[in-house]
């Protein structure tokens, strides 16, 4: 029997396929369950590598780094991501989701491979870190565990497929697919290339683990592991872009500048953007100089291009959204009108210049080739990826979950005055974390050692400067910070749940979708229909500060040759 059960939001009007409201509920809560226990893993992390708090011994400190890597870049995000794609499917095509079993039996598989690798994990004998690069062998269960959570999102990602289908046979919509559900299927097409190179991987490691298999090539691996490990963050960027958009939507009514410019973008994020993987093979030597150049200049270039696409567009959809609604004067009003105090649009904003200055930027200088080899085994490397995986990536899911948790679950949001503030704290924490790390990293800080001084290593000294020892002070101080906004997040949704105030099929007082800007409001008083000055200085204010980094890092590089 096929579940017909529907039921229509008072708030926004959308209609909710049962099992699918179901499911997206469940993945979501999973998500911040496995947000709480990467954070709290996360804080142990930046109290150790403060040199003066220096908390666990190299032990503990591998162990916890293993388990911070994995429950907060690949538990909490992936379970969050299939939630999103069930939304942009189901949701908002007004279909019901294609095979609920299948889509329960995924989840099964995620909670208990997530579940099982932490507790391996824990038992001290798999701190191999997320990559865990062969020859490092973990116990058997370890890469189980991981193979089970990938099969459990693949059939999500399958049951996203199928409920495009479905939606596409019960003409649920007319014409094509929203730009937020395109995004969504650009995230699922990607997924499904990266989950397919964790399988080709980790299953004959698996088997290596229990002795049937001979041996792994440490190369082959390395070059195979990151076609999942660095496209899992190519799903995050489609899915997060997504977001973007559709809260654009939703707060200001606005719709891309070009839709079709916007469409081609994800396009080119398909075709191009898992390339990048190759930046953590860069001073591998088993694979080609050729592709290498490749990497680094033409397919680089596509994929970033793609990026700023976004990142024009969706700031500028907004300006032009309160241009048009009266918000004319000056460069800035429309933004200065904006509503910060609304951590929907807070959490975005921040996400999307978080993601675009530290993390597009500086992804950028690490993919050139000759600076790569600067910075490539430094601590500037997580300083880039929580630019992007935490500030772009996370704080855009918790955005949108503000937004979710009274439309899916008829709850008001409790502690609506901290809400207010979470976004700030933990943005300005990550941002902090981000740039102290890459501070430590241009410096010449590893990023694989627990210890700055090299302690146990038998004998090996080398004094960094100063600043080093303060930047990841100064790290340690923007964890505490981040840790506290990212506690505050989990207490302010967990607690909605639990305890907020029960809305039902009441209408709430204030509108939760905003009326479509019209094409009259656009060309209103004789202005063009999408002007966006302020935008454009925003943009040109991102170039200029991409061309001056560029240089700098060109202008270490030369330092470190020596050439009279």
């Amino acid at each position: 029997m096929v579940n017909t059960t529907f039921r229509t939001c008072p708030d926004t009007g959308l209609k909710l396929h049962g099992p699918a409201e179901s499911l997206i509920k469940a993945n979501a809560v999973a998500a911040v369950v496995f947000l709480l226990v990467g954070g709290v893993y996360g804080l142990l992390v930046g109290l150790t590598r403060w040199q003066a708090v220096h908390l666990l011994g190299a032990q503990d400190f591998y162990m916890v780094l293993t388990a911070h890597g994995l429950n907060v870049l690949i538990f909490w995000i992936i379970f969050f991501e299939i939630a999103v794609l069930y939304f942009t499917s189901a949701v908002l095509l007004g279909s019901r989701l294609a095979t609920p079993r299948w889509a329960w039996l995924g989840f099964v598989l995620m909670v208990v491979g997530a579940v099982m690798n932490n507790v391996v994990v824990l038992q001290g004998n798999a701190s191999v870190m997320m990559t865990s690069y062969a020859p490092l062998e973990a116990p058997p269960l370890f890469y189980l565990s991981l193979i089970l959570f990938a099969v459990g999102a693949l059939i999500g990602c399958f049951v996203f497929f199928g409920t495009l289908v479905v939606a596409k046979a019960e003409n649920t919509y007319q014409g094509s697919i929203p730009l937020v559900t395109f995004g969504g299927m650009t995230a699922a097409i990607i997924a499904v290339f990266t989950i397919v190179s964790g399988a080709i991987i980790l299953i004959p490691t698996f088997l290596w683990s229990v002795g049937l298999v001979g041996e792994i090539d440490a190369l082959a691996y390395r070059l195979i592991w990151w076609a999942f490990g660095h496209s899992s963050q190519q799903i995050n960027v489609s899915a997060h872009v997504a977001v973007w958009y559709a809260i654009a939507a939703i707060l200001f009514g606005a719709r891309p500048l070009s839709e079709k410019v916007s469409r081609t973008a994800f396009l080119v994020y398909i075709l191009f953007l898992q390339i990048a993987s190759a930046h953590h093979l860069l001073v591998d030597p088993g694979v080609s100089a050729n592709f290498k150049m490749f990497n680094t200049s033409y397919a680089m270039y596509l994929a970033v291009m793609a990026s700023m696409v976004h990142g024009l567009t969706v700031p500028g959809s907004i300006e032009a959204a309160q241009r048009a609604r009266g918000h004319r004067a000056g460069l800035f009003t429309w933004l200065r009108k904006a509503p910060w105090g609304n951590p929907t649009f807070s959490g975005m904003f921040i996400s999307l210049v978080g993601f675009g200055f530290l993390g597009g930027i500086t992804g950028v200088v690490m993919g050139a080739e000759q600076i790569n080899l600067l910075i490539h085994n430094t601590l500037y490397v997580p300083g880039h990826f929580h630019a992007t995986v935490v500030v772009g990536t996370t704080l855009a899911f918790m955005a949108l979950t503000y937004w979710l948790v009274p439309v899916l679950f008829r709850r008001e949001i409790i502690m609506k005055g901290l809400a207010k503030w979470q976004p700030y704290l933990f943005g300005l924490g990550m941002c902090g974390v981000s740039l102290f790390l890459m501070g430590a990293g241009t410096l010449g800080v590893p990023r694989r050692h627990w210890d700055i001084g090299f302690a146990a290593t038998g004998g090996i000294t080398h004094e960094f400067p100063a600043a080093a020892y303060t930047m990841l002070a100064l790290n340690g101080l923007s964890v505490i910070v981040a840790v506290i906004g990212g506690a505050a997040f989990c207490v302010i949704i967990v607690g909605s749940l639990l305890f907020g105030k029960k809305l039902g099929d009441q209408k709430m007082s204030e509108q939760w979708i905003a009326d479509p800007v019209t094409d009259e409001e656009y060309a209103a008083d004789g202005g063009s229909a999408f002007a966006i000055p302020g935008t454009l200085v925003l943009a040109m204010v991102f170039f200029i500060s991409f061309a001056l980094y560029y240089f700098i890092n060109w202008k270490y590089l030369a330092e470190t040759w020596g050439i009279a």
